[in-house]
């Protein structure tokens, strides 16, 4: 089938037999990494097997193959492999509605404190995230509801703090153009193990995403030049010394998949309650001592408005658990 569709009115999966579909990316679309105008577009088709047909190159963009991170523009003619849409099991429920602790809303944006161990989204055995609790909560895509809310960045599962959404398109392209040319400020804070050196305070080492055999995702640093190394650069300040560790302010001027954790494991001072970079050992004594979770937290984010220009500056204070944990720790002698 060479007829091309557009994406914006035509749905993306047509029903009966599995056939090649060419999407035409509009003008709202623009600005969009590949693989959430794919999730858009594709209703009914597991998430896992939307990013196995992206890195597969099943998925051509412009006849050319893509990484999931691609950002569409209008005018881009996207193809996609024949799929079967997944008939929704009677017992299926839809996510929860669920509210999150708001530190600024207004008609463009929200931003939340994200709690640890909730994913932002669904997908790799995740059945749903925040974006999508979110969303039945305002009631999106309803009569009276949200038009449109789309996550505008990431953080990991077990990383608490500042979640930035959009809720409307300029909005979320105006942001992810700052995110993607570092015009934003992200501080975390991590609790590191050791004695953190005082003079290290830049970390620009190359980090190289690979997949374990069981298929999970990993990263490493690799070494200058490296073909298949993706430039990182990670900032830190030592914000407080305890005995046995060190409370960091890591502000990352790149975006890489598990920047923070890789680079400061790298320096031999993994995050405390890192479960796949961290000191394993360690970790399981400091789950009898109450650090149940990793010690990363986003704490600061600045960034222009969308709308105003004006700079914005968010704080999310640290959630219960680590602040509790951090309080008992003793000043390092």
């Amino acid at each position: 089938m060479n007829r091309i569709i557009s994406a914006h009115a035509t749905p993306a999966v047509p029903a009966g037999k599995p056939e090649v579909a060419r999407l035409l990316v509009d003008a709202d679309s623009e600005g969009q990494r590949l693989d959430n105008f794919l999730l858009r577009h594709l209703k009914g088709v597991p998430k896992t097997h939307v990013y196995r047909i992206i890195r597969s190159g099943e998925v051509r963009l412009n006849k050319g193959r893509a990484s999931a991170d691609t950002r569409v523009q209008a005018g881009d003619v996207v193809r996609v492999p024949p799929v079967r849409v997944a008939q929704r099991p009677l017992d299926e429920r839809p996510a929860p509605a669920r509210e999150f602790p708001i530190l600024l809303e207004d008609e463009q944006l929200i931003a939340v404190d994200k709690p640890a161990g909730v994913a932002v989204h669904g997908g790799s055995g995740v059945s749903f995230g925040v974006i999508e609790q979110l969303r039945q909560a305002r009631q999106y895509g309803q009569p009276g509801g949200l038009r449109l809310l789309e996550l505008v960045h990431r953080l990991d599962r077990e990383t608490s703090g500042i979640l930035l959404l959009a809720k409307k398109r300029g909005a979320l392209k105006h942001l992810q153009d700052q995110f993607r040319e570092r015009a934003t400020g992200k501080t975390y804070l991590a609790l590191v193990l050791g004695d953190w050196p005082a003079a290290r305070k830049v970390i620009d080492a190359p980090l190289h995403k690979y997949l374990l055999a069981d298929g999970e995702r990993r990263v490493k640093v690799v070494a200058a030049g490296d073909p298949d190394g993706m430039r990182a650069i990670t900032l830190v300040k030592v914000r407080e010394r305890l005995a046995g560790f060190t409370l960091l302010e890591v502000t990352i001027k790149t975006g890489r998949t598990h920047q923070i954790r890789v680079h400061l494991a790298s320096q031999g001072h993994p995050i405390a309650g890192d479960d796949k970079y961290g000191d394993f050992e360690r970790n399981k004594t400091l789950q009898k001592q109450g650090l149940r979770r990793m010690f990363l937290h986003a704490w600061r984010l600045q960034f222009s408005h969308p709308a105003s220009g004006e700079r914005v500056e968010l704080h999310a204070p640290l959630p219960p658990e680590l602040l509790s944990f951090s309080k008992h720790l003793p000043p390092a002698p």
